[in-house]
C-alpha cells in the first residue's frame, strides 16, 4: 500500500535526481567552453602587458632551414666522412655508398667504349672512302668526329678534376693539405666543367650544321656505348652524397654497413647554415591580419631569462596549417590552426638551433 508519505519521498527523490543532472550539465558546458578557449589562454600573452600585439611560439633554425640530408639511391654506407659541428663546404663529400652493381655496370660500359672506338678508328677514314662523297663533306664529317672525340675527353678530364677535388677535401679535413691545395683542386674542376660546355657548344654547332652527314654504322656504335657510359657514370656519382651548401653538421644519424635508401624516415645528415639564425613561429590564425612583414619582434627563451632577442618579421606564408612546434599525438577538436611566420634575428647569440621561444610582436610604431 502507498502512503502519502511515501509518495512525497519519492518525489523529493526525482527532484533531487534532476537537480542533480541539471548541475552535472552546467558544469559539462562550462569545462567545454573552457577547453574551447584554452588554445588561446595558453599562448604567453601578459595580461598585464600592453606592449605585445600577439604572442607565438616558435623555434629557433638556421638561417638556411634545417636541410635533411637523404640517400639519393639505395646503396650500403661504406663512409661517414663528417661528424656533428664540422664545418663543411659546398660540394664536399659527406657519405660514400657502395653498389657493385654500379661499379660493374661502370666497368661493362667503359669496355664497350674501348672496343667500338677500336672498331671505328679501324675504318677507312671518311675522306678516302667513296667518291659519293665531295671532299668539303668529308672535312665536316671528320670535325664532327674530333668533335665527338673532344666532349669524351673533356668529360673524363672532368671526371678526374672531381676526384682530386674530393681528395683535396678529404686532404685538408685531415691536416694532410692546406686550404690553398683544396682551392687550386676547386679552380681546376671548374676549368674542366667550362672546357666540356665549350665542346659540347662546338659540337652542337657542328651538327647544326646541314652540311653535316649523318653518323655510319661504326660511329653510331661509339655513341651508344659513350651514352651509356656517361648514364653508369651517373649512376656512381649518386653515391657519393655531397653537401648543397656551406654549413655546419648538425646531426649525423648514418652509421657505416647501414643501408641506406631514399625512403628511409630518418634522414643521413641535417646540416645548416648557422652563421645566422632565424625563428620559425606559429602564428595563431586569428591573428593573421595583425601581423606585416618588417615588424619589430622580441623574442624570449626559457633558457635565457631575463633576456630579449630582437627581431624582425622576414616572411608570412600564405598557407593555413595545422601547428606542428606543440603537436601531441592526435589532433583535438579544440586545436588552432597556424601560419608560418620567419623571423630574421639581429644578434642570436647565444641561441641554440631547436631550442624553443615566444616571440612577441610589438605594435608597428613603437
Amino acid at each position: 500500500m502507498i502512503t502519502p508519505k511515501s509518495m512525497i519521498g519519492s518525489k523529493s527523490k526525482s527532484a533531487a535526481r534532476g537537480s542533480a543532472a541539471v548541475v552535472f550539465a552546467l558544469v559539462a558546458l562550462a569545462a567545454r567552453t573552457g577547453a574551447q578557449d584554452a588554445p588561446r589562454a595558453v599562448r604567453p600573452e601578459a595580461a598585464d602587458d600592453k606592449r605585445w600585439q600577439t604572442v607565438a611560439p616558435g623555434r629557433v633554425e638556421p638561417a638556411s632551414g634545417e636541410i635533411k640530408i637523404a640517400a639519393p639511391v639505395m646503396g650500403v654506407i661504406a663512409q661517414v666522412l663528417v661528424k656533428v659541428n664540422d664545418k663543411i663546404s659546398a660540394g664536399e663529400p659527406l657519405i660514400r655508398l657502395i653498389d657493385n652493381e654500379a661499379q660493374a655496370r661502370l666497368a661493362a660500359a667503359e669496355a664497350q667504349v674501348a672496343f667500338r672506338l677500336r672498331a671505328r678508328n679501324e675504318e677507312t677514314a671518311p675522306v678516302r672512302s667513296t667518291a659519293r662523297r665531295t671532299t668539303e663533306a668529308a672535312v665536316v664529317d671528320t670535325a664532327r668526329r674530333r668533335a665527338e672525340d673532344a666532349v669524351a675527353d673533356a668529360d673524363k678530364a672532368m671526371t678526374a678534376a672531381q676526384a682530386a677535388l674530393d681528395k683535396a677535401f678529404a686532404d685538408r679535413r685531415a691536416g694532410r693539405a692546406s686550404d690553398a691545395d683544396r682551392d687550386a683542386a676547386r679552380t681546376a674542376l671548374s676549368r674542366a666543367q667550362d672546357r666540356l660546355q665549350q665542346q659540347k657548344a662546338e659540337l652542337r654547332r657542328i651538327e647544326a650544321d646541314p652540311s653535316t652527314p649523318l653518323p655510319n654504322f661504326a660511329e653510331g656504335q661509339v655513341n651508344v656505348a659513350r651514352a651509356e657510359s656517361v648514364a653508369a657514370a651517373a649512376a656512381i656519382a649518386k653515391l657519393t652524397i655531397r653537401a648543397p651548401i656551406a654549413g655546419t653538421v648538425l646531426q649525423v644519424n648514418a652509421k657505416p654497413g647501414e643501408l641506406a635508401a631514399p625512403s628511409n624516415a630518418q634522414p643521413l645528415l641535417v646540416i645548416g647554415d648557422v652563421s645566422a639564425l632565424r625563428v620559425r613561429a606559429e602564428l595563431d590564425e586569428r591573428d593573421f591580419g595583425q601581423i606585416k612583414i618588417g615588424q619589430p619582434v622580441l623574442v624570449r627563451a626559457a633558457a635565457f631569462r631575463g633576456r630579449e632577442f630582437a627581431g624582425k618579421v622576414a616572411f608570412i606564408a600564405p598557407l593555413v596549417e595545422q601547428g606542428r612546434i606543440n603537436a601531441r599525438g592526435q589532433r583535438n577538436v579544440t586545436d588552432v590552426d597556424v601560419v608560418e611566420v620567419l623571423i630574421d634575428l639581429a644578434q642570436p647569440d647565444p641561441l641554440a638551433v631547436g631550442m624553443k621561444v615566444d616571440v612577441y610582436f610589438q605594435p608597428e610604431g613603437r
